[in-house]
């Protein structure tokens, strides 16, 4: 079968153009562990059982990740039974072998809660329906012990996927380190594990997550974090590239491609100063088919309510939220800038 990827995953899509329902997804400028709290009490009523948190715990000593004291509050205060889920990587890093990982999160300080590395003893292949790349998804083997599923994710740049929202947490971080991620991002047979790219790799990784969205259907939620967004992923740790683009808040939604489109339209809202590095990154890298893909495999709404949670749960628009950010952000202003979005 000849498979041609889609096209035009540079091209931003305004509002006004997209069509179908509108989804709600939920705000807060309060970056706090309060905050992180008010957001994740609006979508955790379809929570249950046995519960999956699946979150980037970093490189050693990385910088940009969620802060764990947040994580820790949100686990004792409302996920006490809730168990923490990664994969080991693709790429040889600090978390290349189980016994890697386990000594990253050591290092990293995730030590208040159970954390499962789901493929530390094996896989489990999920169907993909619908797609045209896969089949299937090799994922790992754990993933399936769970009865429904949180991405608590740090919204940011990457260097394949131009973004990284709940799609890339989910699509990467639940494939399996040897199978799963070679499928998203190496052509059989390829000397080079990096060779897929741009719109090709969009649609693989949205195929990916699609395989646990689906299989949680109806018990999955979805948390972005907008703070600390470098063009850069968290797998790049202390190499990352310096923060730019200034903090913005914290989003939910049941709804992963509301809530992903959300955040980018709130990068697209900023003045042309402040979105400037992480525009071009989506841009260069085509991220946007991550959006027009997850729409095409119906598996969301690119058009949604965005719900102000500090202001008696109005309706806000990005351009509103865009004004008030900082100008001329800078890492060394984050203490001011928070204040001042906090207000």
């Amino acid at each position: 079968m000849n498979v041609v990827p889609g096209k035009n995953g540079e091209h931003y899509v305004p509002y006004e153009e997209r069509k179908g329902a509108e989804s709600i997804v939920y705000f807060t400028r309060d970056l706090s562990p309060e905050g992180l709290l008010k957001v994740y009490d609006k979508v955790s009523s379809v929570l249950e059982g046995k519960i999956a948190v699946k979150l980037h715990t970093g490189e050693k000593d990385g910088p940009n990740i969620i802060p764990r004291p947040w994580v820790k509050e949100l686990f004792e205060k409302r996920l006490q039974d809730a168990t923490i889920v990664e994969t080991n990587t693709y790429y040889e890093g600090d978390r290349y072998t189980t016994e890697q990982h386990l000594e990253t999160l050591q290092v990293n300080g995730w030590t208040f809660a159970p954390v499962d590395i789901m493929d530390a003893e094996g896989t489990v292949d999920l169907p993909v329906r619908g797609g045209k790349w896969f089949d299937h998804m090799t994922l790992g083997k754990d993933l399936v012990n769970y009865d429904s599923f949180l991405a608590l994710t740090h919204f940011k740049g990457h260097t394949q996927g131009g973004f990284g929202g709940s799609n890339k947490n989910i699509g990467i971080g639940c494939a399996d380190g040897r199978i799963g991620k070679k499928m998203i991002h190496t052509t059989p047979g390829s000397d080079d594990m990096w060779d897929i790219a741009k719109e090709e790799f969009m649609e693989r990784m949205t195929e990916s997550t699609k395989a646990t969205v689906d299989h949680f259907a109806g018990k999955i939620a979805f948390i972005n974090v907008m703070r600390n967004m470098s063009v850069s992923c968290d797998c790049e740790g202390t190499a990352a590239a310096p923060v730019v683009t200034p903090d913005v808040g914290i989003l939910a939604s049941l709804d992963i491609l509301a809530v992903d489109q959300a955040c980018v339209d709130l990068v697209y809202a900023m003045s042309e100063e402040n979105r400037k590095a992480l525009k071009e990154r989506i841009e260069t890298r085509h991220g946007h088919r991550q959006l027009s893909y997850m729409e095409e495999l119906k598996m969301g709404n690119r058009k949604y309510v965005l719900i102000d949670l500090d202001n008696d749960q109005k309706r806000i628009y990005p351009q509103e939220v865009s004004k008030d950010l900082p100008e001329g952000w800078t890492p060394d202003r984050y203490q001011s800038a928070a204040g001042r979005l906090l207000k």
